[in-house]
């Protein structure tokens, strides 16, 4: 628990303001599972990709268990983006 209160995470101010835009855009045009699609990717970038050193550094031996997590991720953005392609109403 201790890890979650002293870890600070860096976030590029640019990819906020994309962030911001593309969920506003999918909001205003009612793509509702879109916008939360992309704050997912956003999330899971931010996570295991941008700030990947700070997991590894502090826990070694992790990065099995990391890899699972990341992959079981992806398969559900992946699910998600092939239940917007074949939505049925």
């Amino acid at each position: 628990m201790d890890f979650f209160c002293t870890t600070k995470l860096a976030v590029p101010i640019t990819q906020i303001i994309l962030l911001l835009m593309l969920s506003t855009m999918a909001l205003l045009l009612g793509r509702i599972k879109l916008a939360l699609l992309i704050n997912y990717v956003f999330t899971l970038y931010w996570g295991y990709f941008f700030n990947r050193d700070l997991f590894f550094d502090y826990v070694e031996g992790i990065d099995y268990f990391l890899f699972i997590y990341f992959g079981f991720g992806i398969f559900v953005a992946i699910i998600a983006m092939i239940g917007f392609v074949f939505h049925h109403d």
